[in-house]
């Protein structure tokens, strides 16, 4: 389905999310009903870049075996790998892991982000890996899911990417700042989020996340989804905008986040901190048609 093509305008009422489907999800050690994770969604692992919590996320990769696996952008950190390589062990790891999941027949649905859009030359689908700037996930209760990274929604990456150039550079220093912030505290205490304190401050981010947040949304309703799953912004949620369900499955570099889906379509937003997952947000799955894992027409909008 490309972006010129004619879709429903809103998602129907009966399907509308709002705040009383969801709740905060009781904290907890260990990833619950392993068995039962059906789909996985990260983004924003930063592979190159050298404050990317690799082992975290490998320790979280080895705990899962989906049916499907969505790697939601910047993956790979294309813009650092280019100005300066930075490669560790634990990244070949991590893609020795992809490769176990696929021998196993998980799906890997890959769609790039800014950092990685070297990739959007070569859309492919060949031995259990799929690259498209967007796929349309279906739950098991039949609820259809559009994922995309979500960077065509960033006013700076479409208007002015020289901006976002220079506001990642920015980004490196409080994550430089962060870390020596973390030093001064000294081990064994918790860990200080001084870039998220930094931003949580400044006005005119709550309004680029609110905006961004606000159009992925209205994107999600053009293509007769009602929810959607993205990265990008480097922040956790999941909540009710505008009548669908916008989910952000965070980042590997300040949080460790990714969102589970469940076999019973529950969708839940975890935090992983090596062993221990602590879960923020949970949405209950809805009764519908349980379907098999998604197959290529459900697996596509665009490209």
């Amino acid at each position: 389905m490309s972006d010129g093509e004619n879709t429903p305008s809103a998602t129907p009422d009966r399907n509308a999310v709002d705040a009383t489907d969801l709740a905060p999800a009781a904290d907890g050690v260990g990833p619950p009903d392993l068995d039962r994770v059906r789909a996985v969604f990260v983004s924003d692992v930063h592979l190159g870049c050298e404050y990317a919590r690799a082992d975290a996320f490998l320790a979280f990769i080895e705990s899962v075996r989906p049916d499907v696996l969505y790697l939601v952008g910047d993956f790979i950190d294309g813009w650092r790998l280019k100005k300066r390589w930075y490669w560790v062990p634990a990244y070949d790891d991590i893609l020795g892991r992809m490769v176990t999941l696929i021998d196993g027949g998980t799906r890997v649905c890959y769609t790039p982000g800014n950092h990685d859009e070297f990739l959007r030359d070569f859309p492919i689908h060949v031995d259990g890996v799929t690259i498209r700037d967007e796929f349309v996930h279906q739950t098991a209760d039949g609820r259809r899911v559009l994922v995309l990274h979500g960077d065509r929604f960033d006013v700076f990456e479409r208007q002015a990417k020289w901006i976002s150039v220079v506001l990642t550079f920015a980004y490196d220093w409080l994550l430089w700042a962060n870390r020596l912030v973390g030093f001064g505290r000294g081990r064994g205490r918790p860990d200080y989020a001084f870039s998220a304190a930094v931003k949580s401050r400044a006005k005119w981010v709550a309004r680029f996340f609110s905006d961004f947040e606000r159009s992925v949304a209205k994107h999600a309703k053009r293509v007769d989804c009602v929810a959607a799953v993205c990265g990008h912004i480097h922040k956790p949620s999941m909540q009710a905008v505008d009548g669908v369900l916008y989910a952000n499955s965070g980042d590997w570099i300040e949080h460790a986040t990714a969102l589970v889906e469940y076999d019973d379509g529950r969708l839940e937003l975890v935090e992983a901190d090596g062993q221990r997952y602590r879960r923020l947000t949970s949405m209950t799955g809805r009764s519908g048609t349980a379907s098999a894992r998604p197959d290529d027409e459900l697996a596509t909008v665009a490209g």
